[in-house]
């Protein structure tokens, strides 16, 4: 497996919409129950009949098809056997830190560095958020798995987590309407993304936490939880500073009024 990435990066008040904004130190794991808005986003469980096994004609005619469509010079190659190998964007959408090796930096997704054994590397553990809505490109088999793509994805940014704690979505379009629906881990992207073709407006890839409710925050460590206390400490001065300078301009506002108004005729 290969990557190639492309990231933009910035800050978002907590005020702000989370899905068109960027999650830094600042930003917290927790999400409000209500929105402001109803959400276009919709997340549902769709049961689909799985499609019986195309032939290799079918197979080659669909990736003729790809490859015509496709612009960017990252188009699918068909071995011999059957099997073939293509590019999928996968966007991080994670909500809460992610735990890697203290005292070493997350990759950067800009980098193409070695592999590294993270068992070997340190028993000491740090929470980091990674950028929001970061893109990863993986040049991945037909026959690669979701399971496969995921622990690749957590390898790359050297997280140390269960990678049972994520999930892989495809997202696509119906009616103005976003909707999600969870990949099984035995699904294999390449496929779905042959399917649908070259265009990621029909159909895309996001990397998510696996939602099961309410928090396990069982499933945190002792440092993870600390490093949580820690950000949200941080948050809540910032935004007790946040409402105290929004009350002193009030306030100079008022009084600029009542002088403004002394001596005139009332």
């Amino acid at each position: 497996m290969t990557v190639d990435s492309t990231m933009s990066s910035g800050y978002c008040s907590l005020d702000e919409d989370l899905e068109d904004c960027f999650f830094t130190a600042k930003t917290s794991f927790f999400r409000n129950t209500q929105s402001k808005a109803p959400s276009k986003n919709v997340c549902k469980p769709v049961e689909e009949e799985k499609p019986q096994a195309p032939t290799l004609k079918e197979i080659k005619q669909k990736i003729d098809n790809y490859n015509s469509k496709e612009k960017n010079c990252l188009g699918m190659k068909l071995s011999d056997d059957g099997t073939y190998t293509g590019f999928i964007k996968v966007h991080l959408k994670l909500r809460r830190p992610v735990t890697v090796p203290a005292g070493i930096r997350p990759r950067s997704i800009y980098d193409a560095v070695r592999e590294v054994n993270l068992a070997a590397t340190t028993d000491k553990r740090t929470s980091f958020y990674l950028p929001l809505d970061a893109i990863k490109q993986l040049h991945i088999s037909s026959t690669t798995t979701v399971s496969e793509v995921i622990q690749g994805l957590l390898k790359k940014f050297m997280v140390v987590d269960n990678p049972q704690k994520f999930a892989l979505f495809k997202r696509t379009h119906k009616d103005g309407q976003v909707l999600f629906q969870k990949l099984s881990i035995t699904d294999c992207p390449l496929y779905l993304r042959l399917l649908a073709g070259p265009d990621t407006d029909i159909l895309s890839f996001v990397l998510k936490e696996n939602e099961t409710g309410e928090v396990e925050w069982d499933a945190f460590s002792i440092p993870e939880l600390q490093n949580f206390l820690t950000i949200l400490e941080k948050e809540e001065q910032d935004k007790i500073q946040q409402v105290q300078r929004k009350y002193d301009k009030f306030k100079q506002k008022m009084e600029e009024l009542l002088r403004d108004a002394q001596g005139k005729p009332g």
